[in-house]
């Protein structure tokens, strides 16, 4: 039995500046691609083990404003870790000494991008201007391992890849595999 496969070329339905929309004919049925600019979460422990949440405004989410973990695109060329950096120089004004991957999600099919999650110690301040404006970061603050619990409980931080990426790092300072 002799199959065909029948495979053309992406054709580019949309272009923005951080996604890119594809159609792409696959024997007879027509596959839609979304192309996401590859990005990073950081989780910034400072000396007393504390996580740097945000507030951060968000005009074009239903709330307005989101409580978060410092996150970023990554741009042309930038590696995970000194995206990692960046990100939080603009945001909360610290770069940080130590930095290491926690996780990869490199996600291909239908949505397509890498997700690093990235663990930043040995805190320093270093601030640089945010590209998305000083106005849009509301609040930062350290929280203890026990209040973001308490967030994630009550619902004022949403169930992620970043709550998850928070019990990785509580399951790894319990069992003394990460310092600060």
């Amino acid at each position: 039995m002799l199959f065909v496969i029948l495979h053309f070329m992406e054709r580019v339905m949309y272009q923005g500046k951080f996604i890119k929309v594809t159609e792409e004919d696959i024997q007879g049925h027509t596959w839609e691609r979304v192309y996401l600019q590859d990005g990073v979460q950081v989780f910034p422990i400072n000396s007393e083990g504390k996580i740097a949440l945000i507030v951060e405004t968000r005009p074009h989410e239903k709330s307005g404003q989101r409580l978060k973990f410092v996150t970023g695109l990554m741009d042309s060329g930038e590696e995970p870790l000194a995206t990692a950096n960046r990100e939080m120089q603009e945001e909360i004004g610290v770069k940080a000494e130590h930095l290491e991957i926690l996780t990869h999600r490199e996600s291909s099919g239908t949505i397509n991008n890498n997700f690093y999650q990235i663990i930043a110690t040995n805190l320093k301040d270093s601030k640089i201007p945010n590209p998305d404006g000083e106005e849009t970061i509301l609040s930062v603050k350290y929280y203890t391992l026990s209040e973001i619990e308490d967030l994630i409980n009550n619902e004022k931080l949403p169930w992620s890849m970043g709550v998850l990426g928070f019990y990785k790092i509580k399951n790894l300072i319990s069992k003394g595999e990460l310092k600060y």
